[in-house]
This record gives structure tokens, sequence and C-alpha cells, in this order.
């Protein structure tokens, strides 16, 4: 079976996206060049940013449908999050909800792809 290693978003600049993204999550940007950057979002797995005119084959128009999830331990947790995304003037596009899988709140990165913060089942 293959191994689940990397999640790549299509983004209008890289730079600007691993910039969003290194400091949210304050994870190093491991690679970067005018068309692509990468940065670890856990263990082996890595989170690509690829320049939405630079992709090949050329990709469609941007998806109004993607969404990463991050889970943590409980809703004190979901709740410390959102204060510090809010800090880094994230936008918030769902405060944080109690929704029948646990406490969640959502954010957008600078290309509008949803960043959603939910308690681990």
């Amino acid at each position: 079976m293959p191994k689940f290693k990397l999640i790549v978003l299509y983004v209008e600049d890289p730079a600007v996206s691993a910039t969003f993204y290194s400091r949210l999550l304050e994870k190093p940007i491991a690679e970067q060049s005018p068309g692509f950057a990468m940065l670890p979002l856990a263990d082996d797995v890595m989170l690509g940013l690829w320049k939405r005119d630079a992709v090949q084959p050329e990709a469609g128009p941007a998806s109004t449908g993607s969404e990463i999830a991050f889970a943590v331990d409980g809703a004190d947790d979901v709740e410390a999050m959102f204060r510090h995304w809010s800090e880094q003037s994230v936008a918030i596009a769902q405060t944080p909800t109690r929704m029948d899988f646990g406490m969640t709140f959502v954010g957008e990165d600078p290309d509008g792809h949803r960043l959603r913060v939910l308690t681990a089942a």
C-alpha cells in the first residue's frame, strides 16, 4: 500500500503561503523556489504549495471545497488555537462552535483554503 506523504495546495504566491503556514503552524519552510514551497505538517507528511499558474498538467479553476483539518486534544485547545490564529490575523470563517463531532473553528489561508481545528475523537 502506498504511504501518505504530501498534501498539495494550488496557491497564488507560494512565498506568501509558505510564510503564512510557517508562522501559523510554527514549522520551518523546508523547500522554497519561485513556483513551489514545502513545509512539514507532521511526522513524514509535508504540505506543498504550488503556484497555481505553474501546475503541470494545468489545473482547472480553484476549488471552493478544499479543507485541511488539524486535531487537538480538547475544547480548551480549540479555544487556545483560535486565540493564537486570531492574533496572527488569520481570516476566521467560523468562530469556536460545538458541533456533532465536537468543538471546532475554521480559518482561511491567503487563497481561501479552509483550515479547520477540531477536537480529536
